[in-house]
């Protein structure tokens, strides 16, 4: 062993570093550092190397790499004739290229190019000779100029000698059903009031669903006849046909659906009660029931009715 490696080595084991560590630290291979501790330098890649892993392994192990090498100078060889030594690259001259195959490339490019715009004109050649005709022109084709005409069916009276042209059954025109609008009016009292288009009967359907919820239905007003009443149970269903105004209290607007003809009735969708007055469209001013219109009703929900059940969630 050698007088650095000696040195190097002790002041590794000092510190309590092993070689794979040294290693890890300067990335230098460990058969390489082994080399370096026993002196044996005749397999590191060369002098220039040894300088260099040496610097790095002394300040691995916290010693100066320059007062390193200065002590230890017989033992790292110099690394400056090697840089001398090296051959420097030669770059291959180019080769000219000669005057003939200069012009060959211009002439082969031209070629290219004319044999592309060639190309692009028969495209547009074979697209415009296969296009469809217009489909009026072929329509006009297809159409014949005469057809085969039958003798006209025209009653003769016998009698007189004169033409009667049959009579041309005109076709029955088939009704436009307009679709059912639910229209908020106004508020009305306690009760939002819903105009129901167009004028025609409509069928007015709630349905309890998710639990029980109080129902209360009136003709005309909160005031007005009793149509249905009670806590409805889960899956209750209730239709009536929409000829007059409507009273509808229930105790827990998201356990209720109101539709009409299928089209829902915004009710509040939350668990309290709500109060509506579905009002079908009329033509007259006098309501089907030959009661006033919404005016009693109106004035019932502002006066605030006495036998109406306000807290309708009785479970």
């Amino acid at each position: 062993m050698s007088d650095l490696g000696a040195l190097l080595r002790k002041a590794r084991e000092q510190r309590g570093l092993s070689l794979d560590d040294i290693q890890e630290t300067t990335k230098i291979r460990k058969r390489y550092l082994e080399a370096i501790e026993s002196g044996d330098h005749s397999i590191l890649p060369g002098s220039f190397y040894v300088r260099a892993f040496v610097k790095n392994y002394s300040e691995a192990v916290g010693l100066d790499p320059d007062e390193v090498l200065r002590l230890y100078q017989h033992e790292v060889p110099a690394a400056q004739n090697e840089h001398a030594a090296e051959p420097i690259p030669v770059r291959a001259p180019r080769r000219l290229k000669s005057e003939s195959s200069e012009r060959m490339g211009k002439i082969g490019f031209n070629l290219m190019m004319w044999c592309f715009l060639i190309l692009i004109f028969v495209v547009v050649w074979m697209f415009v000779i296969n296009r469809d005709p217009d489909p009026a022109d072929q329509l006009d084709q297809k159409t014949p100029i005469t057809d085969a005409s039958q003798p006209p069916t025209d009653n003769i009276n016998a009698g007189n000698g004169t033409v009667t042209d049959n009579p041309v059954p005109t076709a029955t025109p088939v009704p436009t059903q307009v679709p059912t609008t639910v229209t908020f009016a106004s508020k009305v009292g306690k009760a939002d009031k819903y105009d129901i288009g167009p004028e025609g009967t409509h069928k007015l359907e709630i349905k309890v669903s998710g639990g029980r919820s109080w129902l209360e239905i009136r003709a005309g007003g909160s005031t007005g006849e009793k149509l249905y009443s009670a806590n409805a149970d889960d899956g209750t269903i209730e239709t009536h046909d929409l000829t007059q105004q409507l009273y509808v209290n229930v105790g827990r607007a998201d356990l209720t659906e109101i539709t009409v003809d299928g089209v829902p009735v915004p009710d509040g969708d939350r668990a309290g009660s709500k109060k509506l007055l579905i009002n079908p469209i009329v033509s007259t001013s006098t309501p089907p029931n030959g009661e006033p219109t919404d005016t009693a009703a109106d004035t019932d929900e502002t006066g605030g009715a006495g036998n109406e059940p306000d807290s309708a969630t009785s479970e």
